[in-house]
């Protein structure tokens, strides 16, 4: 398997414009999630099996109210791929799981 493609600005901003929420700062993208702690943590460990599934894996950043998610692919000198989109679009989706759960 080789290095993937970065994307260009065109296609970074095509892209983005998919993901609502979602930021590019630099050669990354990142969203902040208003999450309570523990459900946060909940979807950490799961947004870590399906990064291992997928080999692809993102910076998280947890606090007591929030969950701040970064993506680039290190592989690519820390650029933007399609496969940080992917990724992004799975986090968004367990984040949303986790949020939909009660925690009593």
């Amino acid at each position: 398997m080789g290095v993937p493609a970065p994307l260009s600005d065109e296609e970074i901003a095509e892209r983005l414009a998919a993901l609502p929420g979602w930021e590019r700062k630099g050669d990354e993208i990142t969203r902040t999630y208003s999450i309570r702690y523990h459900a946060a943590v909940a979807a950490i460990v799961t947004i870590a099996d399906r990064s291992r599934r997928v080999q692809h894996h993102a910076d998280l950043d947890l606090r007591m109210d929030h969950l701040r998610a970064t993506v680039t692919t290190h592989d690519a000198n820390y650029r933007l791929t399609e496969a940080d989109f992917d990724l992004a679009r799975r986090i968004d989706a367990i984040v949303a799981a986790h949020q939909a759960l009660p925690l009593d």
